[in-house]
């Protein structure tokens, strides 16, 4: 016989919005319904008291948001962990549920350390698995995990939300029983869906739309086979059924306006009973940590501030542990604490960063891990990638100068007789037996003063162009477009990785799927970038979806070359299954000829990247050749030189955000060329969004 489901509620007899700590709560103060509320909340419990055993804690005056019970705290096999609120408004209301739950004898174990717990609503268990999806990044702090995972024994799977709007992960992911899940890509970090997608098979999950979102149906409460939420779309409540869940909804827009709904206002006491098999095969959560140091002008050079943000957009936490302050001007501050991070390759990264600003490793010195080339030009996956900061190695406990310092390289130890000798060295230049400098141990990185009064490194960071309506220019070009493809006529495309940057790269792949696309000329860069897209959503570095750098994202260009050069090049990637999306995927699946013209400037290179710039040049004369349009995107160098390669009679339509490529094109005499002067991305999702239609 199944245990009874036991949950605990709290009456909204004091609820009300009466301060803003979450989004939904600004322009909501003083809004609420008192009676609508009590009535939406009665309604749920007598929803739920047919299916569940429901207990109920007194709410208390002045704590206007205790009827979220959810995040009073976590119940796992009759041991309570109280929350450890992070806004001082909700802090009172932790003693309340642990005295609650102290006088019903339950065992409470209270996290150590400066951490912030909220309860139920980051903590979710997995039904049937001794598994808990831990949310952080808004109220629950990542550390705060560690102390979980010493009081229950389960594993722990981090998930970092970057969405504010969502910001308990209750909001925007509901485990499901039978290993099934409910989510919202949109509220997670790329790192944390490709754990979820890794971890529940893709028949098994489900990805909710923004309206299922921003009605948090994902705040559902999941009784056996009942699925109660405030909203649940068509499309949600087919896949519900087609699972076996009878979906009830139930509204409760006056807790909306606090940012809650079903699942915000029951604390499970119970969860359902994991068999022994699930108990043998466990994995061991993945949280690590590492300790740091750094000593300098940390203050007036804003040096700690720098270390500290780059923890946290790195998607880790921190915990200092000393920092002493200079007394004077000519004297050193110094500062130590733990980066905690969701994983191993995580921290690596972080680690990675933080090196590059001037931080040290604390624990011990160890000597540099080195790792075999097994394929000339492929270094082995966990490489460290330099910088242009003067560097050593430790070798055989020996710190040793790293000889050619250049960014974007690898590190070669090679034995001479008179002791070791380390050089940077490009990817491209790697012979099978080389041994590589990987990970982070041993590496020892010296910036100068004069460097680190300046913003730290990053790519794309300049301001973004405005953007110009153009929809007419656009219906004009599309018109043009679909007349060609009718006529059977060849649409050529040059680009430049502005395409990829400015978040235009899936609309090029897109009009490469419609048929629009007979060629596709460019540089290096086009496809590594789109290639780094495909992998990490990123381009150059950029989280294309955010806009900001993604932890360790400066090396995804170069991860990106590897792993295609490990591959046997980018149609050997594509037969693989390793590259699945993006332009260069679709000019393989499809068919579509393409040239990448390399230049001085290229990493790596890519295999199929021509570096003989004469087979280029004849190259891309050969594509063009009995083409009706040139399209040219963001592409100074290859659009002029595509240009001068054009016969008369042949459209030029040239689009990039600095209006002088376009006088360029024009000045060598075509009477053909159109010129459309906007941000490329924008052009090209309208312009894809037109041809679509038509299709």
């Amino acid at each position: 016989m199944k245990n009874q489901i036991s949950l605990l509620m709290c009456e909204p007899r004091f609820y009300d919005v009466e301060y803003a700590i979450n989004p939904w709560m600004e322009g909501n103060i003083g809004r609420v319904d008192h009676r609508a509320s009590k009535e939406q909340w009665n309604r749920l419990r007598a929803i739920v008291a047919p299916l569940a055993k429901v207990d109920v804690i007194e709410p208390v005056s002045g704590l206007p948001d205790m009827t979220f019970a959810a995040n009073g705290g976590l119940i796992y096999e009759e041991v309570f962990v109280p929350a450890r609120y992070r806004f001082p408004q909700r802090q009172p209301e932790a003693p309340h549920f642990a005295q609650w739950f102290r006088e019903r004898r339950y065992r409470i174990a209270e996290l150590g350390g400066e951490v912030t717990f909220e309860g139920e609503g980051d903590a979710l268990v997995q039904p049937g698995r001794p598994l808990l999806w831990g949310g952080y990044g808004h109220r629950t702090s990542l550390a705060a995990y560690r102390g979980l995972a010493e009081i229950f024994d389960v594993e722990i799977v981090p998930l970092r939300l970057i969405d504010e709007r969502f910001y308990h992960l209750d909001t925007c992911l509901c485990p499901l029983p039978e290993d099934r899940l409910l989510y919202y890509p949109g509220a997670f970090d790329a790192e944390s869906l490709e754990i979820i997608r890794r971890r529940i098979p893709a028949g098994q999950r489900f990805e909710v739309g923004a309206t299922d979102a921003l009605n948090f149906a994902c705040n559902a409460l999941v009784l056996d086979r009942a699925f109660i939420a405030n909203f649940i779309s068509n499309e949600l409540g087919n896949r519900l059924a087609s699972w076996g869940y009878e979906a009830t909804v139930c509204p409760l827009s006056q807790f909306m306006l606090s940012g809650g709904s079903a699942k915000c206002l029951v604390l499970h006491l119970n969860h359902p009973a994991v068999p022994a098999e699930a108990l043998i095969a466990r994995q061991a959560s993945t949280i690590c940590e590492r300790e740091v140091w750094a000593e300098g002008h940390l203050l007036d050079r804003g040096l700690a501030n720098r270390m500290l943000d780059c923890a946290k957009e790195s998607g880790c936490d921190f915990a200092i542990g000393e920092f002493q302050v200079a007394q004077s001007h000519e004297q050193l501050s110094s500062i130590r604490f733990r980066i905690i991070a969701p994983s191993q390759e995580r921290l690596k990264h972080v680690l990675e960063r933080l090196l590059k600003i001037g931080a040290k490793l604390s624990q011990g010195e160890t000597d540099a891990r080195l790792e075999p080339v097994k394929n000339d030009g492929v270094a082995p996956q966990d490489f460290y990638g330099t910088t242009i900061y003067p560097t050593e190695v430790r070798i055989r406990g020996q710190w040793t100068h790293v000889a050619g310092q250049r960014m974007d390289a690898v590190i070669v130890v090679r034995e001479l007789s008179v002791g070791p000798e380390a050089r940077c060295t490009l990817i491209r230049n790697l012979k099978a037996g080389e041994r590589v400098v990987c990970s982070v141990e041993g590496i020892r990185i010296h910036t100068h003063h004069e460097t680190q009064q300046h913003e730290p490194f990053g790519f794309m960071t300049a301001p973004v162009s405005s953007e110009r309506r153009v929809e007419a220019a656009i219906e004009d070009l599309a018109w043009e477009m679909r007349r060609a493809r009718e006529r059977m006529e060849r649409i050529v495309v040059v680009a430049g990785p502005v395409v990829i940057h400015t978040g235009g790269g899936p609309h090029l792949a897109r009009l490469i799927r419609l048929g629009y696309v007979q060629a596709l000329l460019g540089g290096n860069a086009i496809a590594v970038h789109d290639i780094e897209q495909a992998f990490f959503g990123t381009s150059l570095g950029v989280d294309l979806r955010r806009g900001g750098p993604a932890h360790g994202g400066h090396q995804h260009h170069l991860r990106a070359i590897n792993s295609i050069r490990a591959s046997g090049g980018i149609a050997a990637a594509v037969r693989q299954g390793i590259l699945r999306q993006g332009v260069m995927y679709e000019c393989i699946v499809g068919n579509v000829p393409f040239c990448l013209a390399g230049s001085i400037r290229d990493d790596g290179p890519l295999p199929e990247t021509q570096m003989n710039l004469i087979a280029a040049h004849e190259e891309y004369a050969h594509i063009i050749r009995g083409a009706s349009m040139v399209l040219m995107l963001a592409s100074t160098l290859h659009s002029i030189g595509a240009g001068n390669m054009t016969p008369a009679g042949v459209r030029l339509v040239c689009v990039d955000i600095n209006p002088s490529v376009a006088v360029k094109l024009a000045d060598r005499g075509s009477t053909e060329s159109w010129s459309i002067v906007t941000d490329v991305g924008l052009f090209l999702r309208l312009l894809a969004d037109q041809l679509e239609e038509e299709y």
